[in-house]
């Protein structure tokens, strides 16, 4: 299935979860990333559970400490 990760187009397999796209995202590590689905934050306690569908729109977000 595809959805639209960070920004681009994503073939992933249709019994993918949130923790699948992170992977995708090339993210190695869980600390300082952030995951929203469609706008919503999903709780790092979820990814695992969360389901993706087609055409979902999914953001990776790494925190970056600076200022």
């Amino acid at each position: 299935m595809r959805i639209e990760l960070n920004g681009r187009a994503v073939e992933i397999t249709r019994e993918a979860t949130v923790a699948d796209a992170v992977a995708a995202s090339g993210a190695e590590a869980r600390r300082g990333i952030a995951v929203a689905v469609e706008g919503e934050v999903v709780p790092r306690s979820e990814w695992d559970t969360t389901p993706l569908h087609p055409g979902q729109h999914v953001e990776v977000l790494h925190a970056v400490q600076g200022g």
